[in-house]
C-alpha cells in the first residue's frame, strides 16, 4: 500500500509539475536560441559588409596597403614630429617571474620619439625575489637611455584596478596625454604606437584604440587551439561589429591605447567588479567617447595551457561581466539621451551584456547538459524538443563561430563538446556574479609559462577582494589539483546514463550526441587537455 501510494504520488508530480516545467524549459531555451543566432546572423552579416566596402576601397585607391585605411600610418613618416603626443606605457604585473623581460623588452623597443615615451612598470609582487629582478631589468634599460620608472607598492589595494590608477597620479604620467596598457605577457611590436596614436590624433572624439590579439602558444596543446577558435571569433566579428557600428567594445584590458582626458571624464579606474577594463569601457562610452578597433594590429600574447588556470581566467571572464550588469543596468537605462542614444543603450543592454554575457553562457549549460538530458528521460511522447532548435539553430551559430579559424575546422567537434563542458563554470560564476554570492570578487592571476616554456612554472597567484581569504590554486592536495576534476566526472556520468537511457527506451537517437558529451567530460574531467 504504502508503495503504490508513493507511486501515485510521483505520477501526480511528474504529470502535474515535473513535465510541464520541463516543457517550459524547452520553450524558453528555444526563444534564447533563437535570439543568439539572428545575434550570430547580424554580426556575420555586418562582417562581410564592412569586408566588401574595405575591398571596394583597395580596389579605388591601390595606395592603400592595408584594409583599415592608410590614415593609421600618418607617422610612420616622421615618427620624430614635434607634435607627438607624450604616451605613458604601463605594464601591471603579479609575481611575473617568467615574463616580465618579454613584456619590458618589447615595450622599451618600441618606436617612438625618446622624449614623448616613458614605460611604467607597475609591480605589485610580494616576492621579494621578483621585486628584486624585476627591478634590475628596468634599470638595465634605463641604462640604455630609455625613460622607465619602476613602482612598487606595499599596499595591494585594487589590484591591477589600483596598480594603474595610482600609476596615473605620479607626476611624470600627468604631463602625458595617452597612456598604453600592456599586461605582463604581452609584447608588442615596434610599430605598435605609429600605427596606433594616429587614430587618436587624428579624431578628438576617440577615446580608446584597441588592438588584436595574437597568440605565440596557439599549438602548445589542444586547450590553447581551442581557446584560439574562441577568441578569434571575439576580435575579428564582436570587436569589429562594436567598433563599426556603435563606436563601443568591451575593452580588452590590455593591448590598447587610452587617452587620458576621457580615462578621468569616466571616472577612472574602479576595482568595484573583477573586469574593471569592461567597467571603464562602459563609463566613458556614457560620456559620450567613442571606441576604434584596429584588426590589422597585433600583439603577442600567451594564453593559459593548463586547465586549473583556463577555469579560474573563465571564472573572471563570466562572474565579472554578470556582476557589473547588475551594477550598471540604471546608470545606463537613465543616461541622457544627448550623449548616449537609445540605440547605442540597446546594443548596450541587450546585446552587449544580456545576450553574450548572460543567455550566451545560461544556453550552452542549460540547454545542452540539463534540458536535452531531462528530455530523454522524460521520454519525447511528454516532452516536444523540436529537432531544428535541438540541431539545425547550434549548428549553425557553430559555424559562424568557427569560419574565423579555418585552421582548426577539423577540431570543431570537439570544441564544441568542450565548451558544453566549461558552460557548467562559466553558468556557475555568471549566477555567482549577477547574485553577488561569495568568490564574485575573486581575481586570480592568470599562471603564465613565458612563450608556452614549461620549465619553472610558478602556481597561479590567487587573490580575493579585502577582508576575504587569500588562496593559491596549488592549495588543493596534488591528486585533486593536477589530474581529477570532480564535477567535470560526475556531469560525464550523468550525460553516460541518459545516453544508456536512450539507448535502451528512447526513438530520436540523442544517444550519439550523449555519448559524445559525456566522453568530452571525461576527457576534461582526468586531465587529458591542457599540459
Amino acid at each position: 500500500m504504502m508503495s503504490g501510494g508513493l507511486a501515485w504520488a510521483w505520477r501526480a508530480v511528474r504529470c502535474g509539475v515535473v513535465l510541464p516545467t520541463l516543457q517550459l524549459a524547452v520553450y524558453v531555451c528555444v526563444a534564447m536560441s533563437i535570439m543568439l543566432f539572428l545575434e550570430r546572423l547580424y554580426m556575420a552579416l555586418v562582417v562581410a559588409a564592412l569586408w566588401l566596402i574595405r575591398r571596394r576601397r583597395r580596389r579605388s585607391n591601390r595606395r592603400e596597403q592595408d584594409d583599415d585605411g592608410a590614415e593609421n600610418d600618418q607617422l610612420l613618416q616622421d615618427p620624430e614630429a614635434a607634435n607627438s603626443p607624450m604616451v605613458l606605457v604601463q605594464i601591471p604585473m603579479f609575481n611575473e617571474k617568467q615574463v616580465y623581460r618579454l613584456s619590458i623588452g618589447a615595450a622599451c623597443g618600441m618606436t617612438w620619439p625618446s622624449d614623448k615615451l616613458v614605460i611604467q612598470v607597475l609591480d605589485d609582487s610580494t616576492d621579494p625575489a621578483i621585486r628584486e629582478m624585476v627591478e634590475g631589468e628596468c634599470g638595465r634599460w634605463a641604462g640604455k637611455g630609455v625613460s622607465i620608472r619602476y613602482e612598487n607598492r606595499r599596499n595591494r589595494s585594487g589590484y591591477k584596478a589600483g596598480a594603474m590608477r595610482e600609476g596615473l597620479r605620479k607626476a611624470y604620467a600627468r604631463e602625458c596625454e595617452l597612456v598604453a596598457i600592456f599586461d605582463a605577457d604581452f609584447q608588442p611590436d615596434a610599430d605598435f604606437l605609429l600605427r596606433t596614436v594616429p587614430v587618436l590624433v587624428a579624431d578628438p572624439g576617440v577615446a580608446l584604440v584597441q588592438a588584436r590579439w595574437r597568440f605565440v602558444n596557439a599549438d602548445e596543446c589542444l586547450l590553447t587551439r581551442i581557446q584560439e577558435m574562441s577568441l578569434d571569433y571575439h576580435f575579428r566579428v564582436e570587436q569589429e561589429v562594436g567598433s563599426a557600428c556603435h563606436g563601443f567594445f568591451g575593452f580588452n584590458g590590455t593591448a590598447g591605447v587610452w587617452r587620458v582626458r576621457a580615462l578621468e571624464e569616466a571616472g577612472g579606474w574602479k576595482e568595484r567588479t573583477t573586469v574593471e577594463d569592461m567597467d571603464l569601457a562602459v563609463r566613458a562610452s556614457l560620456r559620450g567617447w567613442r571606441f576604434v578597433y584596429v584588426g590589422h594590429v597585433g600583439v603577442r600574447n600567451e594564453l593559459p595551457s593548463t586547465l586549473r588556470a583556463y577555469r579560474y581566467q573563465q571564472h573572471r571572464w563570466s562572474c565579472g561581466p554578470a556582476n557589473l550588469f547588475r551594477k550598471i543596468f540604471l546608470e545606463v537605462l537613465t543616461s541622457p539621451t544627448a550623449r548616449v542614444s537609445p540605440w547605442k543603450k540597446l546594443h548596450l543592454l541587450y546585446d552587449f551584456f544580456f545576450l553574450r554575457k548572460l543567455v550566451a553562457h545560461l544556453l550552452t549549460f542549460s540547454f545542452y547538459c540539463v534540458v536535452i538530458p531531462a528530455c530523454v528521460l522524460a521520454g519525447s511522447d511528454h516532452v516536444r524538443l523540436p529537432k531544428y532548435v535541438a540541431l539545425y539553430v547550434p549548428a549553425a551559430i557553430t559555424l559562424l563561430n568557427a569560419a574565423c579559424t579555418p585552421r582548426s575546422c577539423h577540431l570543431l567537434i570537439f570544441w564544441i563538446l568542450f565548451e558544453n563542458v566549461m558552460s557548467m563554470h562559466r553558468t556557475k560564476a555568471t549566477l555567482i556574479g549577477l547574485l553577488e554570492a561569495t568568490r564574485a570578487n575573486e581575481w586570480v592571476v592568470t599562471d603564465k609559462r613565458g612563450n608556452a616554456n614549461p620549465k619553472h612554472q610558478q602556481p597561479a597567484n590567487t587573490t580575493t577582494r579585502p577582508g576575504r581569504k587569500t588562496t593559491t590554486s596549488s592549495s588543493r592536495t596534488s591528486f585533486f589539483n593536477n589530474d581529477v576534476h570532480v564535477a567535470e566526472i560526475l556531469l560525464g556520468a550523468c550525460l553516460l546514463y541518459c545516453a544508456l537511457y536512450d539507448i535502451a527506451y528512447g526513438r530520436d537517437s540523442f544517444y550519439i550526441y550523449l555519448l559524445l558529451q559525456s566522453a568530452a567530460a571525461f576527457i576534461v574531467g582526468f586531465g587529458y587537455v591542457g599540459t
